[in-house]
């Protein structure tokens, strides 16, 4: 995984102790030899620049305890870029509120490349909570190879919004309401901007979202959500009847807010969906799950206490699209799409434990999404038929003898490097 940028920040790395201070920023990764991680982690052609943007809603938006809200957004952005001067460095705060700052490999404000090709866009969306640079790995990855990226900080349902250790779910409803909504927009938003319209194609995009994220990617893929009045209820703290009512109206809607999934935008061409919550309580609408047409690559630790690997596969079946996979990482929990996580965090289990995996190192888990992503917007979104090869495997990585021979590896994995993942299509 970023195998050149990440030899140049060997030093930096071991310069790295948990007694880093909040105003230092640190290098996550370790230079591993490029042989043990898969192939499509690899930087692209492109050098990255990254933007910070702020955008709006037009016009206000449905707000389930306002009625009607004003809603805007922050994006990252990430593109192929011309060499700048000064790489960027992402600010955040922990789920208990302590802050950090992280390296990045991206050139901040750098200019964009303009290419004949345009560049398709893809929207990457964090869980509750997190933050828009949460998967920045994937922003930068997927950029070097000639995408546009936008991620979004969700508002309401950020790590600085929410105070997680007093009020947890204060920002869930409007979670609920507007993940979906949140990316159907930005594709909008980044298609029409001033800084982009000009280089991107924005006739191909794709969608990756994590937990709640993959919550909202399900839904813009094409399904519609199904909540009766318990989970209307259970979920946004609401008790009188007649409000519940109003709630369930409002949930349930499909691809981005619309009233039928028709309305799916044609633009989407694939979806990369992380420990997507939901499924365990079957919070989708079976017909509509069966009808979505684009591709879904589903991730799922089969260990996952959150969203429940049972609640994903649950999700997987339903999913009619040819071309939709699930890919199980055994022995993993929830904690499969974040960045490593930061110094501050390793102070308390409470930060440290939305970020590490007890049995894999996270890095690895970074450099497997970044392989299949890669795959997944190359096969689909870019119409790249090369890279659907490595989409198309089958069963177990682990390449346990069969009379007495050993199987080859998964394609863009070295021999004995790909162990503990298992892949189903359908």
């Amino acid at each position: 995984m970023k195998t050149l940028t990440l030899l140049c920040g060997a030093a930096l790395f071991a310069l790295q102790t948990l007694s880093l201070t909040a105003s230092a920023a640190q290098t996550l990764y370790k230079p591993f030899p490029h042989d043990v991680m898969p192939e499509l982690s690899d930087s692209g052609q492109f050098s990255v620049g990254v933007r910070t943007v702020e955008v709006a809603y037009p016009e206000m938006v449905p707000d389930l305890m306002k009625g009607m809200a004003d809603r805007s957004l922050t994006l990252e952005v990430w593109y192929p870029a011309e060499q700048g001067s000064a790489l960027a460095s992402y600010s955040n705060e922990t789920r208990s509120g302590k802050r950090f700052e992280i390296q990045g490999n991206a050139y901040r404000d750098a200019a964009i490349a303009m290419s004949k090709e345009k560049y398709p866009i893809i929207v990457i969306s964090h869980g509750y909570t997190g933050y828009r640079t949460l998967m920045y790995y994937l922003g930068e990855h997927l950029a070097s190879h000639g995408y546009v990226v936008a991620a979004i900080d969700h508002t309401d349902s950020t790590n600085e919004d929410v105070n997680f250790a007093e009020s947890p779910y204060s920002g869930f409803p409007s979670t609920l309401l507007n993940r979906s909504r949140d990316q159907v927009f930005t594709l909008g938003a980044v298609a029409n901007h001033a800084l982009f319209q000009e280089a991107v194609d924005a006739t191909k995009a794709g969608v990756i979202g994590y937990s709640m994220g993959g919550y909202g990617a399900v839904s813009t893929a094409g399904a519609c959500y199904a909540f009766n009045d318990q989970t209307a209820a259970t979920f946004t703290g609401t008790t009188a009847p007649e409000i519940v009512a109003k709630v369930k109206q409002a949930l349930n809607t499909c691809a981005g807010g619309n009233a039928s999934s028709d309305k799916v935008l044609p633009e989407w061409k694939a979806a990369l969906a992380l420990a997507p919550w939901g499924g365990q309580h079957q919070l989708f609408d079976v017909k509509s799950l069966n009808d979505i047409q684009i591709p879904v690559l589903y991730v799922a630790g089969d260990n996952d206490d959150i969203s429940g690997y049972d609640g994903i596969k649950w999700l997987f079946d339903n999913t009619g699209s040819k071309g939709t996979k699930l890919l199980t990482v055994k022995n993993a929990r929830h904690n499969v799409a974040g960045h490593p996580a930061p110094a501050e965090a390793y102070e308390n289990e409470f930060d440290l434990g939305s970020y590490i995996e007890p049995a894999w190192e996270i890095q690895k888990l970074n450099a497997i999404n970044e392989h299949f992503a890669l795959a997944l917007m190359n096969c689909h979104v870019k119409s790249l038929s090369q890279y659907c090869d490595f989409l198309n495997i089958e069963g177990s990585s682990a390449q346990v003898p069969v009379d007495g021979k050993k199987p080859s590896p998964w394609k863009g994995f070295d021999d004995r490097w790909a162990l503990g993942l298992e892949m189903q299509g359908k």
